[in-house]
């Protein structure tokens, strides 16, 4: 493989080292190498590796400008899409409800509130959709995002916590409450969750898809070690009464394994057992509450009782939203605060620059919203619509959910091409493309290439990943690894593309990393010859 080095820099550095002689050699001798290997061989030698000898490849390269075809490998084959999926449960809902769109959320009251304050009846938080509900607004007013998304904690060491508090937004709805007049609502604290069906995730992660969503439905907890033989330290967020968290976690010594189990027990508690070795980093998980909108009552409630509201019902429990009137009524009534989400080209960046399953599988509800809809089925046929319009050909794909986990989910390269090409024509595209991630920079694409890759920052485009038990084997069999999106070569060509690969063994040191790093290999090569 070829890099790009910076010459004088690079001299300068292998001189402090004493090695200049050898390494400029081994320099030279790398681009001499690249320069004599043709696109079509340099990609064979990536997916010729033994890891990939069961494997199935798809792939299609074309520059945006004049159509040319750069490379293609069973451009027409269906192939397991995993996350690739976004690309178009993002685009259709960026049509359908616009890169500025904003959700809002209101709270309003059923009942008069007196002069003292009291409010004879209950505060109504009508669930707008909103994927974040003001827990991850920067003071920059962006979106917050780590390259490894607390979601996937439990399955991911390098997961990490946002700065934003969790809780801004219901704060934020409590403080107006409170500004309004009311010091004491004597009837309930319902939340309206009926904008669309209660769906499931259609990927890893939190599983629950509800139009009320509180820091993506899961608790936070850190554990971080102490010393040998005593419990370790345990922290959650959001902090709330709804959940109680017991941790046996004991830290041994740091030669020992890292061992972390939890168990949801019932009745919000979590048990979390298992031991850390000492000087280990802190360890994120995460755990599901089982029903979003109870949660959310709950922490609405104390929201409100940090802000100076008292509240007469109990502040766990479920949330009596089948005692509502009619939308239409609810939506009538005096408003008493609002809360306004972020553009939805922020929320298009967390979900792609993440990858994040849950609220990517809520976007084809909120499109069928968006058409007086309520269910999956409907919003997927408006992705449908939509997706023939924009030139894809859309009769020769599949797609089940918005995430890219669901088994009927299956796209070719060409119809992956198509959409990035259509995308590339609209106005929305510098939100489109932003929201991508950057190769070697950014999001799940942040460590699939060395920083001295020359192909690094030269590539936006969305990964996809997706596994499964090999039981029989003991073993994990990578169903697809994908990548596709946009691409300035070192010629200064624009390329769109995408590239697939399914079912190749995970085994004897083969990680999904492996696998990532070999798309990243491609991309490098294809850079360097165009």
């Amino acid at each position: 493989m070829s890099y790009a080095f910076c010459l004088p820099e690079f001299f300068r550095s292998v001189s402090r080292s004493g090695q200049l002689l050898g390494l400029a050699f081994c320099f030279l001798s790398l681009n001499i190498s690249a320069a004599q290997e043709s696109l079509e061989s340099g990609i064979e030698r990536i997916t010729q590796q033994p890891h990939f000898k069961h494997a199935h490849w798809g792939a299609l390269f074309v520059d945006l400008n004049s159509g040319e075809v750069v490379f293609e490998r069973n451009g027409d084959k269906l192939f397991v899409p995993a996350s690739t999926t976004k690309l178009f449960s993002v685009a259709c809902a960026l049509d359908a409800l616009g890169a500025d769109h904003r959700f809002l959320t209101p709270v309003v009251r059923r009942g008069e509130v007196s002069e003292s304050g009291e409010l004879k009846g209950d505060l109504i938080l009508i669930a707008s959709g909103d994927l974040s509900f003001g827990g991850r607004t920067t003071p920059e007013g962006k979106i917050a995002f780590t390259n490894g998304d607390h979601t996937y904690a439990n399955g991911n060491p390098d997961a990490e916590l946002t700065e934003p508090d969790p809780l801004a937004g219901l704060n934020h709805l409590a403080k107006q409450v409170a500004s309004a007049g009311i010091k004491k609502v004597r009837g309930d604290v319902v939340i309206d969750d009926r904008l669309f069906e209660r769906a499931e995730s259609s990927g890893s992660g939190p599983s629950r898809v509800s139009p009320c969503s509180i820091n993506d439905n899961v608790v936070d907890i850190v554990i971080t070690p102490s010393e040998v033989g005593q419990l370790a330290k345990w922290t959650s967020r959001p902090q709330t009464t709804a959940i109680q968290l017991e941790s046996k976690v004991t830290t041994v010594e740091s030669d020992k394994p890292l061992e972390i189990i939890l168990r949801d027990v019932g009745l919000g508690r979590i048990s979390v057992s298992g031991q850390i070795p000492k000087g280990h980093k802190p360890v994120l998980k995460v755990q599901e509450v089982p029903d979003s909108v109870a949660f959310a009552r709950t922490l609405f409630i104390e929201a409100l009782q940090r802000a100076g509201v008292s509240v007469d019902a109990p502040t766990l429990g479920d949330s009596p939203s089948l005692s509502l009137p009619s939308s239409t009524e609810v939506k009538a009534l005096p408003q008493v605060a609002l809360l306004t989400s972020l553009p939805f080209s922020e929320s298009a960046k967390l979900i792609l620059k993440v990858s994040h399953n849950l609220q990517a599988s809520t976007l084809p509800l909120l499109v069928a919203v968006k058409n007086g809809e309520r269910t999956l089925a409907a919003g997927l046929k408006r992705q449908h619509t939509f997706l023939k319009q924009a030139g894809v050909d859309v009769d020769t794909i599949s797609f089940a959910g918005g995430a890219g986990g669901a088994r009927g989910d299956c796209i070719t390269p060409r119809a992956a091409v198509q959409l990035l090409t259509y995308m590339s024509k609209r106005p929305d595209f510098p939100a489109y493309k932003e929201a991508l991630p950057r190769l070697g920079v950014d999001g799940t694409l942040a460590k699939n290439v060395p920083p001295e890759s020359p192909a690094r920052d030269k590539v936006q485009a969305k990964t996809g990943t997706l596994y499964a038990d090999n039981t029989m084997n003991s073993a994990t069999l990578m169903t697809s690894k994908a990548l596709a999106g946009y691409m300035t070569t070192a010629k200064g060509r624009t390329l769109v593309f995408a590239l697939f690969v399914n079912n190749a063994h995970i085994r004897e040191g083969i990680t999904t990393k492996t696998f990532g790093d070999d798309l990243g290999k491609i991309c490098e090569i294809v850079y360097l010859h165009q």
